[in-house]
């Protein structure tokens, strides 16, 4: 029984050790070989490998991937023309050598951004101050981007790494700015309304004087139409008159003495003192003469 424990002991052992020195590599990841403290070998090939077990020899991995680093903190940045921008930007970056990056900044990806964000932000403050604000927001933003990537190309060499895109998420002005940008903007558009609204009101009363006259006009060549067919109207009866007072003195004389007693006693409080007898009242005592003019009133 002893010699049979002994025998599965000294197998397990040798089945750990044989998986010490045993290991995988993952595609997505680089593998550095350890020997007594010392970088011995680094695996970019994928695949089961070998090694010495511990401790003779161990094994770091290392993400080969593309990583991104945010700008930690917004800070402002003076153009050329001493106006405070925030820049927002972010870098992708992978490892490109392996025994440079763990020399510089060990096996700790975090360790690697925290020397970083120092550098970037460094290099986007000398491209940003030789621009304008109309440069860095337009017309020259790709710009920007390139020559930072190409400030940062001799760091990145000596961290291991190499830096795949410079990017810029957001251009901002800061607060106070901002405020004053937006306090300026309101003010035109207040203005611009203002003037839209003065001359609105400059074409209404054109409008309105314009309708003015048109209805002065119209009325006018209303009135003037009217009086023409009123003189046109008067004269025709006139002449109706005439003819028909040319073919009956008589008769007209009686119908002009209607016409007097008419505008005589046109109302119930009209008084008149009058004869009788006087020719006034000759068609009223039917003896047929022609009554004289129409007495005044009393």
């Amino acid at each position: 029984m002893n010699r049979i424990g002994i025998a599965v002991a000294s197998l397990l052992i040798a089945v750990m050790v044989a998986a010490s020195t045993m290991f995988v590599v993952d595609q997505r990841q680089v593998a550095v070989v350890y020997a007594l403290g010392e970088i011995k070998e680094v695996i970019t090939e994928p695949g089961l490998k070998f090694k010495l077990p511990p401790p003779f020899q161990n094994i770091v991995f290392l993400d080969k991937r593309v990583q991104t680093l945010d700008s930690p903190e917004t800070r402002p940045i003076f153009t050329a023309e001493k106006k405070s921008l925030i820049i927002d930007w972010l870098i992708k970056w992978r490892v490109t050598e392996p025994r440079q990056f763990i020399r510089n900044n060990g096996t700790d990806m975090r360790t690697l951004e925290s020397r970083l964000s120092p550098i970037v932000q460094a290099a986007f403050n000398e491209e940003i101050t030789k621009r304008t604000v109309r440069g860095v927001l337009s017309a020259e933003r790709d710009k920007v981007m390139q020559d930072v990537r190409n400030r940062l190309i001799d760091e990145a060499r000596a961290f291991g790494i190499e830096i795949v895109d410079v990017r810029i998420k957001r251009v901002d002005f800061v607060a106070d700015i901002t405020d004053s940008v937006y306090k300026r903007m309101e003010s035109e558009r207040k203005q611009v309304a203002n003037e839209l609204r003065s001359q609105g009101v400059a074409e209404g009363v054109k409008i309105m004087a314009d309708a003015d006259k048109q209805r002065e006009v119209i009325i006018a060549e209303a009135y003037r139409d009217a009086q023409k067919v009123k003189g046109e109207g008067d004269a025709k009866a006139s002449a109706l008159y005439a003819d028909s007072f040319g073919r009956d003195p008589q008769f007209a004389q009686f119908y002009r003495s209607l016409e007097a007693y008419r505008a005589s006693f046109r109302s119930r409080n009209d008084v008149m003192v009058v004869d009788p007898s006087s020719e006034f009242f000759r068609a009223m005592r039917g003896n047929g003469a022609a009554p004289p003019a129409p007495a005044g009133k009393r």
